[in-house]
């Protein structure tokens, strides 16, 4: 009913940038609100971890090992949420996952993108 579709992985070497961008959209019911939406990572043997989230109000929450040198950011006219990866780590390679707690006009529920891959080499 709501597809969120992920764009900006890649190959980078440590140290270097990506942004990442999630854009929501409703396929069958127009989206009324996004509350929040967030990045999620899962490295090979790991689980599924959170990076970071953003409110609608633009509040954000990182994990402890990404703060300094991650941040987020929504335009909520286009229902895009960022990530902004900087000085990354080899450590930070994983699949990162959109996620976002949608309100359209048939029901409020939680949705996840298809992931997209985040390679950092050494």
């Amino acid at each position: 009913q709501v597809q969120l579709l992920e764009s900006g992985g890649g190959l980078v070497q440590t140290g270097g940038s990506l942004r990442l961008s999630c854009a929501a959209s409703g396929i069958i019911f127009r989206i009324v609100s996004i509350n929040v939406m967030g990045w999620y990572r899962q490295a090979p043997g790991k689980q599924r971890e959170l990076v970071a989230t953003v409110t609608s109000a633009g509040n954000t929450n990182y994990a402890d090992s990404v703060k300094g040198r991650i941040t987020s950011s929504r335009d909520n006219a286009k229902n895009t949420v960022y990530l902004q990866m900087n000085s990354l780590k080899t450590e930070d390679t994983a699949v990162y996952y959109c996620n976002a707690d949608v309100t359209t006009v048939k029901a409020r529920s939680n949705y996840w993108g298809q992931g997209t891959q985040v390679t950092v080499s050494s």
